[in-house]
């Protein structure tokens, strides 16, 4: 039951796209098709789910005053054989991505998640927590570049920069206005903002 938790809490209670609005950049740049938003989600998936089981095992072993190095490290390694897997098998979506593929290294949700889940818990529950996260960023890319296509097949604006911006912000309003309204329905207060966003992370207090 627990593992269950850890995996769905990112694909729904704390999906880091539409709950937490972490990874911003690789979301609004790579959402201008299906197949891109896709290919960006599935690849931070593996970087996170191998990343977060890497890291958990290595967590009493890492000297905390070198621990973010330690991870940068590991994140690195994996997204550089991400990007070995890609250019051998889909070099059409690796050249479509471009530098999206190598900045994976630092994207916030996966050190995030290295910091707040991995560093903390076990081996599998640290492996649940980045599927479930890489598959809530994949779902929410799959359905901001759903959007994005349909209404750029009659609106260029929505392929375009500021159209990302508009559409996830509408995305944003619709899905708090059905979070808002299950919660009335519930005799619930409406969900109060989560805020483990990056203003939260325990990696900006590093020093302090």
């Amino acid at each position: 039951m627990q593992l269950l938790k850890e995996l769905t809490k990112g694909i729904f209670r704390e999906n880091p796209t539409f709950r937490l609005v972490l990874g911003m950049c690789p979301t609004l740049a790579t959402t201008t098709s299906l197949e891109n938003g896709l290919g960006m989600g599935v690849a931070t998936a593996f970087v996170l789910v191998c990343s977060n089981v890497v890291i958990s095992a290595i967590r009493k072993l890492v000297p905390d005053m070198v621990r973010i190095p330690c991870y940068i490290v590991v994140i690195a390694a994996f997204v550089t054989v991400l990007e070995m897997l890609m250019q051998a098998f889909v070099p059409a979506l690796y050249k479509s991505l471009g530098i999206f593929i190598p900045l994976i290294v630092v994207n916030c949700i996966i050190l995030g998640r290295a910091e707040a889940f991995a560093a903390k818990n076990g081996v599998v529950a640290s492996a649940a927590d980045g599927l479930g996260m890489g598959i809530g960023f994949t779902l929410a890319l799959a359905l901001i570049a759903t959007v994005r296509q349909a209404v750029g097949s009659v609106a260029l604006l929505a392929v375009l920069p500021p159209g990302g911006f508009i559409i996830l912000g509408m995305l944003l309003a619709v899905i708090n206005a059905i979070q808002n309204r299950a919660a009335r329905r519930r005799g619930a207060p409406a969900p109060a903002p989560i805020v483990l966003d990056c203003r939260h992370c325990a990696i900006c207090k590093i020093g302090e």
